[in-house]
């Protein structure tokens, strides 16, 4: 059997429902049919990728392994698609072609955005360097991405950059009932004993946060996914991970700030001219800044170093 997409997007159903029931009521097949699909795929890749629990559905290791890489190849299709639907069907020049890395900011931007009668089209990569690329060769109007400290991004020659923030911190999420989320800041020792996941296709993200836990002395188990299937098994207790200042904590899962603010990430947009970047960057710092306010130990922060 070959692997198709429809394939990997049923196993990205079963890791976010967790359970077989409601991913085919999700993707609207039968459950015995999913059932029999995801016996033939793990046939295929030669072992199991679920663990059935009479709770649900949990990934195994290597379950993990082939949701880090399916997860992105589904999202790649997804935004194909869009494209080119949108492409198809875009008559009056005003289209806006996006690239950006993950960003809470994003939805308020593409809303006004639209109010501006500009329709976005959005492509979404985990690898600013990849979408810096895209900017280059023309395949995109404008990038907003993330720079590692430590990592420098490679900006191709001719791009025009505008920093949206110089330097964000990184925080950490961790389990709701962790004894470090007791805290409004977490120190790295506290979280000795814990294992991380870090998604190693992140431009320069497994190299920052491997520094900043060499230097804080500790050698923790690190398992490698994306930071989707990281944010589930935070909450069920799994793992801790980086995440980005303006993250939402939920019931099972918080967010606090890293003592010492020992990883950062520089925010820029990127276009091909200085005009294209005025035309979208206020949009842009106004939507930011409303997320970033809105987080709670974010909001605290700025408020605690001035801006």
């Amino acid at each position: 059997m070959d692997l198709e997409v429809r394939h990997l997007r049923a196993l990205c159903a079963i890791a976010d429902t967790g359970s077989l029931h409601r991913a085919a009521r999700q993707l609207g097949v039968a459950q015995p049919s999913l059932s029999t699909q995801l016996k033939r795929i793990e046939q295929e890749l030669g072992g199991p990728l679920f663990l059935r629990e009479r709770t649900g559905c949990r990934p195994t290791p290597l379950g993990l392994v082939v949701l880090g890489r399916a997860r992105p190849l589904v999202a790649e299709m997804r935004s194909l698609v869009a494209e080119a639907r949108a492409a198809a069907t875009d008559a009056d020049g005003l289209q806006l072609r996006i690239g950006s890395t993950a960003s809470r900011a994003l939805a308020g931007w593409l809303r006004r955005l639209r109010a501006r009668q500009r329709e976005p089209v959005l492509q979404m990569d985990v690898s600013p360097n990849a979408l810096l690329r895209m900017l280059a060769a023309g395949r995109l109007d404008v990038a907003f991405v993330h720079e590692v400290e430590g990592s420098p991004l490679r900006i191709p020659d001719g791009l025009a950059l505008r920093v949206l923030v110089d330097r964000e911190p990184q925080f950490v999420s961790l389990p709701a009932d962790h004894p470090a989320a007791a805290c409004t800041e977490v120190r790295l020792a506290d979280l000795a004993g814990d294992r991380w996941m870090i998604d190693p296709t992140v431009d320069g993200e497994w190299d920052a946060v491997h520094r900043m836990l060499r230097a804080a002395g500790l050698r923790p188990r690190v398992l490698h996914g994306d930071y989707h299937t990281a944010a589930s098994l935070v909450a069920t207790g799994e793992v801790v991970t980086v995440c980005q200042p303006t993250c939402q904590p939920r019931p099972e899962m918080a967010v606090r700030r890293i003592q010492g603010d020992p990883l950062g990430v520089r925010l820029v947009l990127a276009a091909r001219t200085e005009g294209e970047l005025d035309l979208v960057f206020p949009e842009l710092w106004e939507a930011y800044a409303e997320v970033a306010r809105d987080a709670p130990g974010y909001g605290e922060w700025l408020d605690l170093v001035g801006v």
